[in-house]
């Protein structure tokens, strides 16, 4: 397959998901494609400016939004979080990470906001979901897939977390998820303004982002796709519809995962980080803030222990890092990373280029489907 309209139709005609969009930017060259629908009915062909949820590419907007308030002077990497989420001025942490969750011994050290940006504050997924710890993220906070209107609101939310102990010690280990919705608490905290607003004043309006948010609203539902996950017989079994949970705006925004966006829009925001933090003139961010972001802060050790998300790759602020090389497609400082609901972006710093693909099929565990290596190998010219 030697173009990217083939390697989309190719997946698509398998009957593996119903349609896709893919961009390239590389060289010069802009690329952008669209093939299959937007459901499994085909009712609508699938289209570049179609909506997605996009899950887990919310992660690098969010941790752009919490560097743009320590610009602001509102808070330092260092800074202790207990001022902003007093609920984690006093954390416990599980003796091992096997422990019951009543087997606790106090926290060596405060929460920073630094550990929550690194995915180090101790809360978060490890390799095994079964540790009694882990599965309270479940039960009582609702981490997973995203289910937007099912999570309770930021202040009930952070109550509860309150009561689950750490798996780590603070700055230990690097876990997956939960501290990007931390940081989605800490911006709306710390600016006296909800996520959904300062992400739209800050950073959506200036990059031209019209279409995404944590709703869709009414007048573009036709552009929304259809949400899908692999049924148990086979096929696909529809997890929700345009009018469903993204049709209005949640009592949790996830800064984890509850964003919608088009493949425009997540190439505005991937320029942006290209140009140091400017776009149109303005700058938005600091060229050290995009260089802190887009820099590996993990040791080989946690990213070891981070194998199952991360597959040998680092960790910067909200996003992966490429390190050393790992498969035809892994491009040494590529950053970015991957949604569940069948997303994926990334940036290559040291060339220019950008990759984005958006799909509509729930991933079946972290290993990116065969679809994102396709994709990423021709992206990366392999």
């Amino acid at each position: 397959m030697d173009n990217l309209r083939d390697i989309l139709q190719t997946h698509v005609g398998r009957g593996l998901l119903p349609g896709a969009v893919g961009l390239v930017a590389r060289g010069g060259r802009l690329e952008v494609q669209a093939a299959g629908s937007a459901d499994v009915e085909g009712s609508a062909p699938m289209a570049r400016e179609s909506v997605f949820r996009i899950a887990s590419l919310t992660k690098p907007i969010t941790a752009a939004a919490v560097m743009m308030l320590v610009e602001d002077g509102l808070i330092g990497l260092q800074d202790p979080v207990r001022p902003w989420l007093p609920e984690l001025a006093s954390p416990w942490v599980v003796r091992t990470p096997a422990s019951p969750v009543d087997d606790v011994v106090p926290a060596a050290r405060p929460i920073t906001v630094a550990d929550l940006l690194s995915s180090r504050a101790g809360y978060g997924f490890p390799s095994d979901f079964s540790l009694p710890a882990v599965k309270l993220l479940f039960s009582e906070l609702k981490q997973g897939p995203p289910q937007p209107q099912l999570v309770a609101p930021p202040d009930e939310w952070m109550a509860a977390l309150s009561r689950i102990p750490l798996l780590h010690q603070p700055g230990v280990a690097w876990l997956y998820n939960t501290c990007s919705d931390l940081q989605g608490v800490l911006i709306a905290r710390v600016s006296g303004r909800p996520l959904p607003e300062f992400l739209a004043g800050r950073l959506f309006e200036p990059l031209g982002m019209a279409d995404t948010g944590f709703a869709v609203p009414a007048d573009r539902l036709e552009r929304f796709t259809s949400y899908y996950r692999a049924g148990p017989a086979g096929g696909l079994e529809l997890v929700d519809a345009p009018g469903g949970q993204w049709s209005s705006l949640p009592a949790f925004p996830s800064g984890a995962g509850g964003l919608a966006s088009t493949v425009d829009d997540l190439y505005a925001f991937a320029r942006m980080l290209l140009a140091g933090g400017t776009a149109g003139g303005r700058r938005l961010l600091s060229p050290e803030s995009v260089r802190q972001m887009t820099t590996n802060h993990l040791t080989r050790f946690q990213r070891e222990a981070g194998r199952l998300f991360l597959e040998g790759q680092g960790w910067g602020f909200g996003g992966s890092v490429d390190v050393e090389p790992i498969d035809p497609w892994n491009m040494p400082g590529r950053y970015g990373w991957v949604g569940g609901t069948g997303t994926a972006a990334h940036i290559v710093p040291p060339t220019g280029a950008v990759t984005i693909l958006l799909s509509q099929v729930e991933m079946a565990g972290p290993t990116p489907p065969n679809l994102m290596r396709d994709f990423w190998r021709y992206a990366a010219g392999a």
